[in-house]
């Protein structure tokens, strides 16, 4: 089934999540400071290190900068954490940090290269053994930031399931679309988006970051106008 990897990689988040939440959360104050700011850091090497694949670094700034411009617009971020407010007072959760454990892992979750490449072998030859591992990465860091941030980590699954589901059924139809080059800079963009995360945790400059998605699609759109002028 196409979606087999997206579900396995739901679920668990969910099942970390919910055990970060309610066996590590009570960790004392100083060593939840000194955790945010080791996973900032490791945050921060994995989205450089993945950014570092880019072989067109033009493409790169201009998907950034046409990509913010439209999240900016259609304010992303916002939205994401209005969301995640009105989740947090319908489902009755009283801790004030689900918008920020929401927003921060959705982001981190789904804009990883492995979430585009995983879920595009589910897509295309229904391999899913790239969202297998990422389930495993995705699950680890669930629980620590579920012990640091809250519930709201949970329910980061609803988008990896709507984001890596999409993004499988889409390349089951345009599979031959889809070039290797192109998957390359698109995760060389979101590797980048993701070392933004890294400097929210490490409070060096507050990005907003989910506003950067877009940027992600951006070379879908370059590599597919210049295929039509070369035809």
């Amino acid at each position: 089934m196409i979606l087999t990897g997206t579900i396995v990689n739901a679920a668990a988040i969910v099942v970390c999540g919910l055990l970060g939440t309610f066996i590590i959360k009570n960790v004392p104050e100083r060593f939840n400071e000194i955790i945010v700011k080791a996973i900032g850091l490791s945050v921060l090497f994995i989205g450089l290190s993945g950014a570092l694949e880019n072989q067109n670094v033009m493409l790169l700034i201009l998907s950034l900068v046409i990509g913010s411009i439209i999240g900016e617009f259609i304010d992303i971020d916002g939205k994401m954490k209005r969301l995640g407010d009105l989740a947090e007072a319908k489902l009755g959760f009283g801790e004030g940090n689900f918008s920020k454990g929401f927003v921060t892992a959705s982001i981190l979750f789904c804009t990883g290269s492995m979430a585009i490449v995983g879920a595009m072998n589910s897509g295309l030859s229904l391999d899913h053994n790239m969202l297998f591992a990422k389930s495993i990465l995705d699950g680890v860091i669930a629980l620590i930031f579920a012990g640091t941030m809250g519930i709201g980590v949970v329910f980061s699954s609803v988008p990896i399931l709507i984001y890596e589901g999409l993004i499988a059924i889409a390349a089951s139809f345009v599979g031959d679309f889809m070039t290797a080059e192109m998957i390359t800079e698109m995760s060389a963009v979101g590797s980048l988006i993701i070392a933004g995360i890294g400097f929210n945790f490490l409070d060096i400059k507050q990005i907003k970051v989910a506003n950067m998605i877009p940027a992600i699609f951006i070379p879908c759109v370059y590599f597919g106008v210049r295929a039509l002028f070369l035809v």
